[in-house]
């Protein structure tokens, strides 16, 4: 039985925007609130919208707050109200006089830095909106695929602004793979730029643009933000962006928006497959994003969030962009790797900007703990964190502790939580006013009936099951794009009237939930049902071990043998042989027989998206000599060579 080990203080607890509503509505503890939440789901979301002073251009009426007369898949939410999601993000607080406060704070990896206050985001945003209004009306697509610049942000609240459905697709994908994003999507407009730098190489992007559009025919203007001074062909669609923000107005009005018009298109990273276009609408979406960003890191207008979490994944736009907005909290926006050109660069930005919330992937922890000494954390102070958050994967205790202790000096909480595109946010969370044991998602994040069930969809405490959500929320996806059969087979067939999310997931005898792992990410052994991520977090507990990956390869006898991908920590990388058969010993006495690794591989490097998951898909591909596929996603491309060198 696991111990508690984080207590929240009673200032942070009582300063917290969750106990405030809390209070506000006489509810008692956590566990009072999310049986309130979800038994009556229409009260909630109403308490929520009033509680974050979300403003409309026309209320909702109470009657009309959630619609499921299509059936709970299809189910609508505040259906006769109009608003407009950048509304809330911007003129709301230039109206009650924040237009000086900084909105972000932007800094890239060359060392170029930039302010933006709630005045001159509006303004860049505007003009780009004006811009965009004599080439797209309400309702058509507008893509945008560039680094993480004020720019990009401005675009995203200047697509909101006047009713286009802005589609960002992430700047490290390939020319192929933003075609087929254009294509699906039949995006009108691309936004991008010339170029940009990753760990001090250039990357130009709009080679890239240009290689794409020669395999789509919908986009009739290319806008190109000349950023890093990179050069490159000009098309005849081609504008450049700072032409046009020199001739536009610095004002532009908030198109009314119906509640259900869509706000974006968001594809997920297609790690398991063809790419699922998401699609996020702007009443459910505002509502939610503001509540994620109030009631689970707690941010408040004073505070500074860095999440360093680019803005082509959710985490980025729920997060960074909409909900902290909306918050009317200041942003901070880094351009470039995490441990480049030093391993301290998180660090060295928290303290510069005085941030007071940090998010980051486990994967990003790892690592920055493999390449980052002692001396150089303690050369920084970090004192003003007060909340820590965590979101991408399952984190292992080892990067959980350095985390809690070494970051956070076992002062901050921290906020595990997980959730997914087709989610808009977190549906599992920590909650700031909640104790904590290591490692866990805190308990389902208010308003979602969440549960874990066995093959029959019956509950089950105590081992692990599938993670399924029997009531809708506000922000969840309007299906997947062009393809309404995908969403039923994808999330609703399991389970008649039950959303099937993918995870493994357990509750413990507290309460507390835990994930183990994708459903997908099973390895069968001798008809055993094995978690490569359960596997993985025993391996990230030996002493030797900085990472893993544990696939299934096909084996004759037992249907599937396993394979350990590891990555040693330096000081024991001469001792692999030694490692190589205790490691096999350390795994079968900690699971058992079923679970003894047929091969130990030790690498220096695992492939990984940019927003941090190991590409398990990739090194089992390349371990039985098939195609890899599309690999543009992946940030350090190096370490699929690497897998030749495995020893």
């Amino acid at each position: 039985m696991q111990q508690y080990i984080f207590k929240p203080s009673d200032k942070l607890t009582h300063e917290s925007n969750i106990a405030r509503f809390m209070d506000l509505h006489g509810i008692k503890g956590y566990k009072e609130l999310i049986n309130s939440s979800t038994s009556n789901l229409e009260w909630y979301w109403d308490a929520v919208c009033h509680d974050l002073s979300i403003e409309w251009f026309k209320m909702y009426s109470t009657e009309n707050i959630l619609d499921i007369s299509d059936g709970i898949e299809w189910a609508r939410w505040f259906t006769d109200g109009r608003c407009n999601i950048a509304y809330n993000c911007l003129d709301k607080h230039l109206k009650a006089g924040n237009g000086s406060k900084p909105a972000l704070i932007w800094e890239n990896e060359q060392g170029s830095k930039r302010i933006l206050t709630y005045s001159e985001l509006y303004s860049l945003s505007c003009r780009i909106a004006n811009a965009l209004s004599a080439i797209v009306g309400k309702g058509d697509v507008v893509c945008i695929y560039m680094p993480m610049v004020p720019e990009a942000i401005a675009s995203i609240l200047a697509c909101s602004r006047i009713g286009a459905i802005h589609s960002v697709v992430f700047s490290g994908f390939s020319a192929r793979a933003l075609a087929d994003r254009l294509n699906d999507s039949r995006a009108k407009v691309l936004i991008t730029a010339d170029g940009y730098y990753r760990r001090g190489k250039p990357i130009e992007l709009k080679k890239s643009v240009d290689e794409a559009l020669r395999m789509n025919d919908t986009v009739e203007r290319v806008i190109v933000h000349e950023y890093s001074g990179m050069s490159f062909d000009e098309d005849r669609r081609d504008i450049m962006m700072d032409s046009i923000l020199k001739e536009e107005s610095s004002h532009a009005d908030c198109l009314e928006m119906n509640s259900e018009d869509r706000l974006f298109i968001l594809y997920t990273s297609g790690t398991t497959g063809k790419p699922k276009g998401t699609v996020h609408v702007h009443g459910g979406f505002m509502v939610f994003a503001a509540q994620q960003a109030a009631y689970l890191i707690d941010m408040k207008s004073d505070d500074i969030l860095f999440w360093p979490a680019d803005i082509g994944w959710i985490t980025g736009q729920t997060w960074s962009v909409y909900g902290s907005l909306m918050m009317n909290g200041t942003s901070i926006i880094y351009d470039g790797a995490l441990d480049y050109p030093s391993p301290d660069v998180v660090f060295r930005i928290v303290d510069d900007y005085g941030a007071t919330i940090l998010g980051m992937a486990p994967t990003a922890l790892r690592a920055i703990m493999r390449s980052i000494t002692d001396d150089m954390i303690d050369a920084y102070a970090l004192d003003t964190l007060r909340i820590l958050s965590c979101t991408g994967e399952v984190i292992y205790e080892d990067e959980w502790f350095w985390y809690f202790k070494r970051i956070g000096k076992a002062r901050c909480p921290i906020i595990n939580l997980s959730g997914g595109t087709e989610v808009g946010g977190a549906i599992l969370s920590v909650l700031p006013i909640m104790p904590i044991k290591p490692c866990t998602v805190g308990v389902p994040v208010p308003g979602f009936d969440a549960d874990v069930v066995d093959d029959e969809c019956n509950p089950v405490r105590g081992s692990k099951g599938y993670l399924i959500i029997r009531k809708p929320w506000p922000a969840m996806t309007r299906g997947i794009l062009n393809d309404p059969a995908r969403y039923i087979e994808v999330y609703w067939s399991r389970f008649k009237g039950v959303w099937f999310h993918g995870d493994y997931a357990s509750i413990d005898e507290d309460g507390l939930w835990y994930l183990h792992g994708r459903v997908d990410d099973v390895i069968k052994v001798a008809g055993h049902r094995l978690s490569s991520a359960e596997l993985e977090a025993v391996l990230a507990m030996h002493e030797a071990v900085a990472e893993s990956a544990v696939i299934g390869l096909p084996d004759e006898l037992k249907g599937e043998r396993i394979v350990a991908y590891v990555v040693l920590k330096p000081s024991y990388r001469k001792m692999h042989d030694l490692l190589r058969d205790e490691l096999k010993r350390y795994v079968e006495n900690t699971v058992g027989k079923i679970a003894r690794l047929d091969k130990v591989l030790f690498v220096e490097d695992l492939p990984k998206t940019r927003s941090g998951k190991v590409m398990r898909r990739l090194i089992k591909a390349k371990a039985l000599n098939m195609h890899l596929g599309d690999i543009s996603s992946i940030e350090n491309p190096a370490s699929i060579e690497a897998l030749d060198r495995a020893y």
